[in-house]
């Protein structure tokens, strides 16, 4: 087996352990009584990401080859996976929130680090080979979005009916899909035990043998906070956690928001109200679709510009979601799932460029992780915690389903005005000139 196939493989196995439950997990937690709970699931995953990765990167140059880390934070995490469904099958629906919740933080604290440790993994692999990194890592990554679709589809469409599993690609409301209940934990630990014991076949990385040896401080991006005293950067990491607010929101709700019209005579029989899931795998095939496109743009309009079309596409994709249903209005949600690529990887990827290109190259690590820390940590920490109090509000403080609908709509809306004022606000207050050369410079 090629190096190559294997690091796909690795990929490929790395993001479906997340996508079977990532965009699943508040249906489950809305149908058994922890709907207004949803937000502190997501934020933990934030919570975790401030130090976990950090922790797990010093150990990994110090004591523990990276890819044997790799595969025993997966055990880890499928064990306490495991123990999550586990817990939510004996427990039927009298699930309690502080034993379900601490099983489920300590998965994704061992999980999260392992999206850093598969990225290492794969650079670490592919240098040792001589092969080049920017022409090889590229398709590597991609099979890794690949994966998450495949494991959220697979959840969508598997399930039971009348006592026995299969699959079903219809709008029979009688099936009970994976996407619903505990299974989805399951099929996820199943897939992290897979790649535990994949890790073996992988190459063996070789220790960092230099005497320079990183700090947690360095670790955690300490240094390049030193950033903030140049008001650029400064405005740049602030937007980043105000954009990074909307991370996470659709990820935890918009599957018990479609998932919601099933409930309703004129929608209980369309397929996307009974196909949740799979209608939101959409917004993964435009993410990966979008990363091709991003060169493009960002020779022709720059960084700024980038990052504004991605704001908008925030905007559009949570006024759609308010505006749509999965009936005659399913068209929206189908350009909600499309937006969603661009909203996401032109940030993501126009920003950690933006990074690249403005600091020093003895901080730029450090510099990376800021920025992911104020997106990835703070801003989608922040931004679950206050999306779960305005759902709360406006949804699961009443029983009507009606009045549910009306509070998911005001709710969509909310978050798309929020997503407009930032998208203004930096506008006017960020000031950047394009340079094409510069941009033709660090994609190289």
């Amino acid at each position: 087996m090629s190096v190559k196939l294997r690091l796909t493989i690795m990929s490929f196995l790395e993001f479906a352990v997340w996508g079977a439950y990532l965009t699943s997990m508040g249906n489950y937690l809305g149908s058994v009584g922890l709907g207004p709970k949803i937000g502190l699931f997501y934020a933990m995953q934030g919570i975790v990401s401030i130090f976990m990765p950090a922790i797990m990167g010093i150990v990994a140059d110090r004591w523990i080859p990276v890819q044997r880390l790799l595969g025993l934070n997966h055990l880890f995490a499928a064990i306490f996976m495991f123990a999550t469904g586990y817990y939510g099958m004996t427990a039927g629906d009298n699930v309690d929130f502080a034993t379900i919740f601490t099983l489920y933080s300590f998965s994704v604290a061992f999980f999260m680090p392992t999206i850093a440790l598969s990225n290492s993994t794969a650079y670490t692999i592919l240098k040792q080979n001589n092969l080049d990194t920017i022409k090889a890592f590229p398709p590597i990554r991609t099979m890794g979005t690949v994966g998450f679709i495949v494991a959220m589809l697979f959840v969508n469409f598997f399930g039971t009916k009348d006592g026995s599993f299969g699959f079903n690609f219809s709008s029979d409301p009688t099936f009970l899909s994976f996407q619903s209940n505990y299974y989805q934990f399951l099929v996820s630990g199943v897939l992290g035990i897979i790649l535990f014991f994949f890790s073996f076949v992988l190459p063996k990385c070789e220790i960092n043998k230099s005497g320079e040896k990183q700090t947690l401080s360095d670790a955690l991006g300490f240094k390049a906070f030193a950033l903030f005293k140049d008001k650029k950067m400064a405005i740049f990491f602030i937007f980043s956690m105000l954009l990074g607010v909307s991370l996470q929101i659709t990820n935890g709700y918009a599957n018990p928001f479609i998932s919601l019209f099933k409930e309703m005579p004129n929608y209980s029989n369309t397929w996307g109200a009974n196909n949740a899931n799979a209608l939101i795998s959409l917004s993964q095939v435009s993410e990966t679709l979008c990363i091709l496109l991003i060169p493009f743009f960002l020779k022709r309009f720059g960084i700024k510009i980038v990052m504004l079309m991605a704001m908008v596409g925030w905007v559009l994709r949570f006024g759609l979601f308010g505006l749509g249903d999965p009936g005659s209005g399913v068209w929206m949600f189908i350009l909600s799932m499309i937006v969603y690529g661009i909203a996401f990887d032109f940030f993501n990827v126009s920003g950690s460029l933006y990074v690249d290109k403005e600091t020093d190259k003895n901080i730029r690590s450090s510099a990376q992780g800021v920025f992911m820390m104020m997106t990835n940590g703070f801003g989608a920490t922040i931004g679950m915690l206050v999306a779960q109090y305005i759902v709360n509000h406006f949804v699961f403080s009443h029983t009507d389903l009606d009045q549910q609908l009306e509070g998911w709509r005001i709710s969509w809306f909310i978050f798309a005005g929020y997503a407009l004022v930032v998208t203004i606000l930096f506008a006017i207050i960020f000031k950047y000139k394009h340079d094409p050369k510069a941009i033709e410079n660090i994609s190289h």
